[in-house]
Parts: structure tokens; C-alpha cells; sequence
């Protein structure tokens, strides 16, 4: 039955599709002007295209294969588009949004929406487009690393990864990264793109130079801080409302050879904070710092997976920790080859001021590569007993300094903690690394340290959507975030609401959303309307309404 279905919508999208394949011709008869950068910036963005085996590397649309496009990392929703369309070029990005918005003219105008996908690690089908009239744009055949002495150019569909992987051949990288390396550029720049180097360097979204964005109504635009500069900030942490981010240029520093990698524990949530916040505020000496929640002891045995030392905790160890909630600071210092000695003075300097479990600490050094690639291993692992391929009904969280005491004791107290699968991180990080002009939403208490936490949970193999085991974990996840968010759970100071933000946002309300941007509610309006005047991108974020032309006409 799925067969004929297919070939029925692909009939019916032929004919609809006759305006979006009519603009792609015109984008090739008359291309869309090349993107020049600012002067100072340097040159613009020429890239050269690398394609995957797996992408087909000619553009197209393709109708048979949209199921695809209904799968990603949570596993929870799954809507599947009517069609895909594979570019490889920027400008066929922007023909296909600019046919898709000019059809909202014509008579047979059929009310498109658009969503950019990349690695597919969305967790609440954020990349999804629905059907009949909902259409992805894969962006994994968008290829290109250029690497400069200071920065990098790098096309939308890059992985992080690869990223890595040609910036060490001439000994440089960027310097904020995402825990898993596996996820695109154009993705993470999205959204922010955390890990433990944000409180050092801020987020990715705090080391990019400069952006291609092809917008809502098909212009291509380049966007740095001084040009463009509106559509710049919006984009960075924007979800995808305003823009399909094509290219980005990206801070490079010189890269480390070695890393110092410890991890230390804790029976006690406020000397880990303490020690965590003490850390932060440390100018040099430690570039990596998270900090994690142990509920039970097969959290403790898989910390271990993709940490290579010699020294691993006996089994009363194991056990005790296992017993009641513990806590680990995981930190990193870099290091050269030949910077041993000066490293294991710098560890003891740091070590002598914590106030760890004594004889809790385990380290090793290892490879700058690996110690980014840390993630990989616990992967393969998890790919090998088939766990990897399991819904994710992940909850992240940007949680005020003042409330994350209580914060960590709601959690204890809502999800069950001798069943719960997978790690919770909690670090702190710095405001001040951030750019506030941009959409990413902080809390809005201005406290210079705030806290990341991100519940990353794994459900059973069976608990799949729409089941009353997977209604249940997101349900415990809603009750987190409804008593975070609402300021009749927390204390308000000098008229500001010290309230938690989500992090990688999932709401179905305006209000709700309007809630989450609170000051920046107005400004994120202004820029979607100037943007993406017909609402067509990211439908997935169910963060607006597409318009028709009624709507657009009577306004």
C-alpha cells in the first residue's frame, strides 16, 4: 500500500512541484549573484565541493525516498515530508526557496513549508516537514573545507568531524566544540553548539566570523558583524527561522598535540559546584571542564568505556558510588610532547585546591583527536549491543546559578534513579562568552555563571513512540521543565525572573515559545517577518504558522 501511496503523492506533487522546478531553471539560466566577503573579513567563501558515497551529488528532488527524512536521533516523531531535494550548491538552495516563495503568488499557489536537515540528531523532529505540502532540503551534499591561517571556510554540511580532521593536518582547529563530533556545522551554529570548552571560549556560535544564509524568500546573503549584521546574530542559535545557513567561516587557534584527561568524584552536590565554579574562574591551567550526576552504578561502569587508564575504580568502589547519587568533574588541560613535566605540575596546582574524594581521581594522557573523539567510543559501543538505534527523549537545560541546587533535587526526585540510562551532565559556563544580540536564549537573571544540564537518556528498544512507557519519560521531562520555567517555583529578584531555559527547545504554543524568549520575544518576531515573511522555514520548531496569501494580503 505505502508503494501506491507514494506513486499517487508523487503524481500529485509533479504537477504541484511545477512552480519550484520552473525557479530552479531560472536559477540556472541566471545564477544567483557569488556572495562577496566584507574587507574585513578577507576573501569571500570558495569551497570546494566533497561529496559522500551515500549522497546522490546531483540536485534533485526525490519523492520515493521521503521516509527518510522522517528519522532522527530522538526517535519520537516521525513525519515524513513529500519530497527531499538534495543541493549541492548554495544557489540551489536559494532558487528552490525563491521558486517556493513566488509560488505563494499564483493560483494553483500551494502553502509550502521547507526544513534544512543535516546529521539527523534532532531530538523532537525539529528538521521534520510534514506532508502533504512540507519539504526537507538534505544537507549533507553541501561539502567544502578551505583551511586559513586564522579560520576556516566550511560549507553547512560538514561534519564537525571532518572539520577536525583537516584543520590538524596543518596543526590547527577551532576551539569550541560539541560533545559528539558527528553533527553538521550548519546544524550546531544553529542552535548554539556546547560543550566543555564554552566557559574558556564561549559557544560555537561565539567563533564565527562570518555566514552564507540563504533566506526565507530565496536572497543569498553573506552575514558577518558588519554586514548583514541583523541576519547574523539572528541566524546564530535562530533554529533555522530566519535562514538555511550554507557557509561558515570559523575561528582557527594552533592546535595541541596531547591532553591531560581527569575525572574526580564527589559524594556532595555543593563542594562539586564549588569546586566546578571555582574552575571557571581560574584563568589558566584547565581548557575542559563538565561535571556529571552518577545515579546508579551502571552509570559507573559505563564511564568508563571511552576513558583509556590503567587506574579503574575496584569494585567496592563501583558499588558504593552505585549505592547513593555521586557526582564527577571531568576536566582536560593541553598540552605538547614534550610538556609532560610542566602537565603534571599544572594538574597537582589545580588538584590541591579541589576538594575531591580522596584517592577518586583517574587520569590519562591522550590525543588531542581522541580526547574530542571521546564520544565516538562510546558510540561504537553502544552501536555493537544495538543501543545506539534507540529513542532519545533527551531534556537540556540552561539553568540559573542560584536555582540549580534545587534544580538538581527536583530532578533526583522526578526520574527514577536505579532505572535511569545514560549520563547527566552538569557544568557551569560564563555569560559573558556569549553574544546576547544573538537568538541563542539564556536565563535572564544576568548571573555571570550559569549552568548546562542536559538529561541524555536512552529508552528501552521497545519504548517507541506513542507508547505509555515513552508517554511516561516525556512526561517526567514536561514536569522539569514546567517547574523550572515558571517563576511560582522560584524566586524573583530585582523584578527578573531567575527562571531555566531549555536548551535545544521543544514547545507546541505560541505562548509557551513567547515564554522561552521572553525579552527577546519581540525581536525574534521582527526578524522571522523580515525574514521569512510567509513562514515557510522550520516548520519543525512549531514555532509559527505558515501564511498564505490571504493572511499575507489582510495584514
Amino acid at each position: 500500500m505505502s508503494y501506491w501511496y507514494d506513486l499517487i503523492c508523487m503524481g500529485r506533487i509533479r504537477s504541484i512541484f511545477w512552480t519550484v522546478f520552473m525557479g530552479l531553471l531560472s536559477c540556472i539560466s541566471a545564477p544567483c549573484k557569488p556572495m562577496q566577503s566584507p574587507a574585513s573579513t578577507g576573501p569571500g567563501l570558495d569551497l570546494t565541493r566533497f561529496h559522500r558515497e551515500s549522497v546522490v551529488d546531483t540536485p534533485h528532488l526525490s519523492f520515493l525516498d521521503s521516509a527518510s527524512a522522517a528519522i532522527d536521533f530522538g526517535g519520537i516523531f516521525h513525519h515524513k515530508p513529500a519530497a527531499i531535494f538534495r543541493p549541492v550548491e548554495a544557489e540551489e538552495i536559494a532558487g528552490f526557496l525563491r521558486a517556493v516563495y513566488m509560488s505563494n503568488k499564483l493560483d494553483h499557489q500551494v502553502d509550502f513549508t521547507v526544513s534544512a536537515k543535516g546529521a539527523g540528531h534532532s531530538i523532537y523532529g525539529q528538521a521534520q516537514a510534514r506532508a502533504p505540502n512540507g519539504l526537507v532540503v538534505d544537507m549533507r551534499a553541501l561539502r567544502g573545507i578551505q583551511i586559513h591561517n586564522k579560520y576556516a571556510d566550511v560549507a553547512a554540511g560538514e561534519l564537525w568531524a571532518d572539520v577536525l580532521i583537516e584543520s590538524l593536518k596543518v596543526g590547527l582547529a577551532p576551539r569550541s566544540w560539541t560533545d559528539y563530533l558527528y553533527l553538521t556545522v550548519g546544524g550546531t551554529l544553529s542552535n548554539a553548539g556546547v560543550s566543555g570548552q564554552t566557559f574558556r571560549h564561549g559557544p560555537q556560535i561565539s567563533n564565527v566570523l562570518q555566514l552564507d544564509i540563504v533566506t526565507g524568500t530565496g536572497e543569498l546573503l553573506n552575514c558577518s558583524a558588519s554586514e548583514n549584521e541583523d541576519l547574523f546574530y539572528g541566524a546564530m542559535g535562530g533554529l533555522g527561522q530566519f535562514g538555511i545557513i550554507t557557509k561558515a567561516r570559523i575561528i582557527l587557534e594552533p592546535a595541541p598535540q596531547r591532553v591531560r584527561w581527569v575525572r574526580i568524584f564527589y559524594n556532595d552536590f555543593e563542594q562539586f559546584a564549588r569546586d566546578q565554579e571555582l574552575i571557571v574562574s581560574m584563568h589558566n591551567g584547565v581548557d575542559y571542564l563538565e561535571g556529571f550526576m552518577i545515579l546508579n552504578s551502571e552509570a559507573m561502569h559505563s564511564w568508563s568505556v571511552g576513558f583509556p587508564t590503567a587506574k579503574l575504580p575496584n569494585e567496592s568502589f563501583v558499588q558504593g558510588i552505585g549505592s547513593q547519587v555521586h557526582f564527577c568533574i571531568e576536566i582536560a588541560m593541553y598540552f605538547t610532547h614534550h610538556g609532560t613535566a610542566h602537565m603534571d605540575k599544572v594538574v597537582g596546582r589545580v588538584m590541591s585546591r579541589l576538594s575531591f574524594i580522596p584517592s577518586s581521581i583517574f587520569s590519562a594522557d591522550v590525543s588531542y583527536f581522541n580526547f574530542l573523539n571521546r564520544v565516538h567510543a562510546e558510540e561504537l559501543n553502544l552501536r555493537s549491543s544495538g543501543l545506539w538505534d534507540v529513542p532519545h527523549p533527551w531534556l537540556n537545560m540552561f539553568v540559573p546559578r542560584s536555582k540549580i541546587h534545587q534544580f538538581t533535587s527536583n530532578l533526583t526526585q522526578i526520574i527514577p534513579r536505579h532505572t535511569f540510562k545514560g549520563p547527566i551532565l552538569i557544568y557551569p559556563v560564563l555569560r559573558s562568552k556569549w553574544n546576547t544580540n544573538m537568538s541563542a536564549v539564556l536565563p535572564e537573571d544576568n548571573e555571570e555563571i550559569f549552568y548546562v544540564v542536559g538529561m541524555l537518556r536512552s529508552a528501552d528498544p521497545h519504548c517507541s513512540s506513542g507508547t505509555s512507557c515513552m508517554d511516561n519519560l516525556l512526561l517526567q521531562n514536561q514536569e522539569i521543565v514546567d517547574i523550572s520555567t515558571t517563576m511560582s517555583e522560584l524566586n524573583v529578584d530585582n523584578g527578573i525572573a531567575a527562571t531555566a531555559k531549555q536548551y535545544l527547545p521543544y514547545y507546541t504554543s505560541e505562548s509557551q515559545w513567547k515564554n522561552h524568549f521572553g525579552s527577546k520575544w519581540e525581536m525574534f518576531v521582527q526578524r522571522k517577518a523580515r525574514y521569512d515573511p510567509l513562514n515557510v522555514l522550520g516548520p519543525g520548531q512549531r514555532i509559527f504558522k505558515r501564511k498564505t496569501r490571504s493572511t499575507t494580503h489582510t495584514q
